[in-house]
């Protein structure tokens, strides 16, 4: 009983430390090359928040907006580099290879909303918020629709 009271306390400070992690961040807080980014990347757009989190060990910049009526995340490293672009798509206008496997790996759960990632300029996956009841998950495909070998 000992044991799984410390993990549930270790579970319960790690969840902690995730949650806090992100900071929201002015944008004339931004260093110079990262605002150079944004000012790119956000033209035409409402930008909604900016924070800073360290993802895997690398610290980046988030910027979350509204282009044209659909969401669009972007993270930023600190040199101004463009890590990622997170876009969100209509089900509907995806390849049918990729709604039938997001359909698929959604196993009767609904799919709620649906973004394309972007690494390096090149699409990595799809990935896929869904809803089983009041359960949240999340599912991703690669870009034709394969099993990814790791989430993006």
């Amino acid at each position: 009983m000992l044991f799984r009271d410390a993990v549930v306390v270790a579970m319960a400070f790690s969840l902690t430390l995730v949650a806090s992690a992100e900071k929201k961040v002015e944008r004339s807080a931004l260093p110079p090359a990262v605002e150079k980014t944004v000012q790119a990347q956000s033209q035409g757009a409402t930008i909604k928040g900016i924070s800073s989190e360290t993802e895997d060990g690398v610290f980046e910049y988030e910027v979350e907006m509204t282009v044209d009526g659909h969401g669009r995340d972007i993270a930023i490293a600190k040199d101004g580099t463009l890590l990622e672009v997170e876009d969100e798509v209509a089900v509907n206008t995806l390849p049918a290879a990729v709604q039938g496997a997001l359909t698929a790996k959604a196993a009767g759960a609904k799919i709620t909303k649906v973004e394309s990632l972007t690494k390096k300029g090149k699409l990595v996956a799809y990935e896929a918020a869904t809803l089983n009841g009041t359960k949240k998950g999340e599912i991703q495909v690669g870009p034709n629709g394969e099993k990814l070998t790791h989430e993006e």
